[in-house]
């Protein structure tokens, strides 16, 4: 399989200024992200589960 040149968006907004991946309350820079769970509805039950408190 030819690997193809990725367009995605590559800056995650992120608010939460108390995780260790958030630059300047703005940015993740955690290598990858995890949402979940896989039952989730609503943005309202969804969680980050890369979060790791400073």
């Amino acid at each position: 399989m030819e690997k193809q040149n990725c367009t995605c968006q590559t800056a995650v907004s992120c608010e939460v200024g108390s995780c260790v991946y958030n630059r300047d309350k703005k940015t993740c820079t955690a290598p990858s992200i995890k949402v979940g769970p896989q039952f989730a509805s609503s943005t309202a039950e969804t969680n980050c589960s890369t979060f790791k408190a400073r």
